[in-house]
Order: C-alpha cells, then sequence, then structure tokens
C-alpha cells in the first residue's frame, strides 16, 4: 500500500490502538488521534475469551497479555436468591483443547497498557492526544479531520474508534443517541483480603436474582477482586462513572441473599454507569471513513465480548487492507465480514441480560432447570460459533504471513 499520508485513528482505547497494531503488522502507517490529555483506560476488569487470545496472538501481543491476564477455573452461575450453585462451566484442559486457547480476566488498564506500550515501540504509529476529532471531509483520495481546537489533520484513510458517542458515526451512520436501557451498573476493584474467605473463588462468578447480578472474579495476580453489580431499574439517562455511596449501590439488592448481599458490602469507591447499546445496522462505512467497535456495534455487558470484538474488528481490518489495494474495497470487505457477527452479539446480550441475569419466578425456575441439564460439552458446542472452531478465522478477514501458531497454553 503506497502511502502519503498515514491512516487516522480517532480514539486510543483498546480498538483504537489494536487497529494500529494491526496496520502496523501490514506495515502500513497510522496516526491515533485521543481526545483526552493522557492516553489510558478507566474502568476494571474485563474477561477474555479464547477470541481475544486468538486476536493478540494476531496482533503480535500473545504473550504479554497473557503474562497479567488470571486463569479462572470456571465460569460459576448462581442463584442470588437462594444462594445455591445453578451450574458450573469448567475452563481447563478440555476448554482450551477445544477453543486451541485459555479463558482468561484481567484489569482493562494492564491490557490496555500493553496495546499502548507495543504501538510506542512500533515506528509506524504515532501517538496524539488533546486531539477530539469533531468532524471529516475526503475527497476520494483522503481524508482531512478537524479538531475540537479547529486544527485539521489529513490522512489515507479514517478508522473510528471513538466509542460509544462516536462523532465519527454522526456522520457515517447518523442514528441519534444510543438507546439506554434502562440498566444501572456499579462497579468496585476490591483488596483481597477484604473479600469473604468464602468467596475467594477461582471463577467468574455471577449471582443471578430477579432484575439484578453480582459478578465477581480476581484480578492482577489475585491482588483485587473485580466486583460488578447490576439493577434494572429503569434509568432514564446515560451515566459513566460517577461515585455514588454503598447505600445507593444497596437499593438494587435488597431482595437477595444475604451471602450475596455481604458481597456487596465489601465494595469500595464504588462508581455508577448506566449501560447503552445501539441497534445494529450493515453500512459503517463511507468510502474512505470506517467504523470499529463501540463506534461501530456499541452491546451490553452481559456476553463479556465488548473489547473482544473490538479486536477482532482491528484485526479484520487490518488483514483486508494488507490484502486489497483499495481502501474503500477494504473496508467495505471489513464491514461485509464483521457486520454479522457483531450484531449476533449484540442482540444474544440483550437476551442474555433478560433471561439468564434477571429473570424471576417461573423464568427463574426454568433457566435453573435448563442450564442444570447442559454438560460441559453442550456448553462448548453453544459457544463454538463465538471462540472458535466453526469460522473465527474467516470473521478475521485475510490472515498475514507472519500470523504466529495459536496456543493452547497460558
Amino acid at each position: 500500500m503506497n502511502q502519503k499520508y498515514p491512516i487516522l485513528i480517532a480514539g486510543g482505547g483498546i480498538g483504537g490502538l489494536a487497529a494500529a497494531l494491526g496496520l502496523a503488522r501490514q506495515g502500513i502507517r497510522s496516526l491515533v488521534l485521543e481526545k483526552a490529555p493522557v492516553l489510558g483506560e478507566i474502568g476494571a476488569g474485563i474477561q477474555l475469551g479464547p477470541n481475544a487470545f486468538h486476536a493478540f496472538d494476531w496482533l503480535g501481543v500473545g504473550d504479554k497479555a497473557r503474562a497479567l491476564a488470571v486463569y479462572i477455573d470456571s465460569l460459576r452461575l448462581m442463584d442470588a436468591i437462594t444462594a445455591e450453585e445453578i451450574t458450573r462451566i469448567p475452563l481447563g484442559d478440555g476448554f482450551r483443547a477445544r477453543f486451541r486457547n485459555p479463558y482468561g480476566v484481567i484489569h482493562r488498564g494492564d491490557l490496555h497498557g500493553v496495546l499502548l506500550r507495543t504501538a510506542r515501540e512500533s515506528a509506524l504509529i504515532e501517538l496524539r492526544t488533546s486531539s477530539d476529532v469533531r468532524d471529516y471531509v475526503q475527497d476520494g483520495s483522503s481524508v482531512t479531520v478537524t479538531l475540537a481546537d479547529g486544527s485539521t489533520v489529513t490522512g489515507a484513510a479514517l478508522i473510528g474508534a471513538d466509542g460509544l458517542w462516536s462523532a465519527i458515526r454522526r456522520k457515517v451512520v447518523g442514528d441519534g443517541a444510543p438507546r439506554v436501557s434502562g440498566h444501572t451498573t456499579y462497579r468496585s476493584v476490591i483488596p483481597t483480603e477484604l473479600m469473604p474467605e468464602d468467596l475467594r473463588w477461582n471463577a467468574a462468578t455471577l449471582w443471578a436474582g430477579p432484575k439484578c447480578h453480582i459478578v465477581h472474579y480476581p484480578l492482577s495476580g489475585w491482588k483485587v477482586f473485580n466486583l460488578v453489580v447490576t439493577c434494572h431499574n429503569d434509568a432514564p439517562e446515560p451515566v459513566a462513572g460517577r461515585p455514588v455511596s454503598l447505600e445507593e449501590v444497596r437499593r438494587g439488592f435488597g431482595h437477595v441473599n444475604e451471602q450475596a448481599l455481604k458481597i456487596i458490602d465489601h465494595g469500595r469507591d464504588w462508581k455508577q454507569w448506566v449501560l447503552c447499546d445501539r441497534e445494529p445496522v450493515s453500512g459503517w462505512q463511507q468510502d474512505r471513513v470506517v467504523l470499529l467497535g463501540d463506534a461501530a456495534h456499541p452491546m451490553l455487558q452481559y456476553f463479556a465480548q465488548g473489547a473482544c470484538m473490538a479486536m477482532e474488528d482491528a484485526v479484520c481490518l487490518a488483514g483486508e487492507l494488507g490484502a486489497a489495494g483499495d481502501i474503500a474495497t477494504a473496508f467495505a470487505r471489513y464491514q461485509e465480514k464483521r457486520r454479522l457477527r457483531t450484531a449476533r452479539v449484540q442482540l444474544q446480550s440483550r437476551w442474555i441480560g433478560e433471561n439468564i441475569y434477571h429473570p424471576a419466578g417461573a423464568h427463574a425456575a426454568l433457566r435453573n432447570a435448563i442450564m442444570r441439564s447442559r454438560s460441559p460439552e453442550d456448553w462448548y458446542d453453544s459457544v463454538d460459533w463465538l471462540y472458535g472452531g466453526s469460522g473465527m478465522e474467516g470473521s478475521f478477514g485475510a490472515v498475514p504471513a507472519a500470523m504466529p501458531a495459536l496456543s493452547a497454553t497460558a
């Protein structure tokens, strides 16, 4: 690819940095424009399915990411009313053999740090902060963006990786504000010694209750536990990272079992988010401009796939740009390969929230009966489409010759 200009990437989060690394693997220069004054990530833990590790390997950061992840033994579903275990999905040797990579959890800041340090090592990636992309124009051979301070930057193309409230999406799709789900999430990270000893499980644990749930798992070499609690309280407006009191957090959980409730009581420095997503759309592209990650397909947290989908996008997009001589053609191929897979994750994330995380009464009893009846192999079969056994590589697009073998070890 002959480059007079770099490819511009609006957004220096996980998706934007992954895109820059993917382009660098193809020998393509990029300029990442991040609106914040410092590159970093807010939030706490994220879960990493095998498809995330597939992407790490493709991007050349597999070993670095593996070194910081915690490898949990199982996904554990508990009834938040009775405190009984509903099911447990093992993530050991059988899971790794099936999907060729592990399941792990990692602090969002640690993952972003891996991507950022690797990007800074590349001569093909330039990073600029305090660069808020507000608009763009294109002329068939380049794209010029306008920043919040009125200055302009010209590139060969533009990748909008600027998240849920993407300014690039406003022009490419024009579908207005995100959909407010009415679900409120509260997040805390607590030292392991403050976690009740009888609940220090090496598992990603979900306590599912009527219109609420609690999730916890160890992070950062077992130094802390990530704690995320969510209630469906019909919150009407978006909120992101607002500090709240323990009393406010507890309001949505007064009906759950005392064992589950005491987890909340050990949380500190709670912050609130009101969850939003969007309807799936088919059109992410406008000639030399294309969307990636949450800018293209924001989803609720219930499938734990937001960051994974953004990294898959980055791999696929970079592969298509490396394989095609024409940018607009590469963007169109990327969009076609990614749109149905990401739409499925968006819609199933909503379904999981309603039918697994938050049901009550007979609905919850039916959930419990169905989930208890399933074997580990049944569970593995149900996520084969997502984690890699059936067409994963096709969703990534063209694969460079330098792609390392996918490892089944941590």
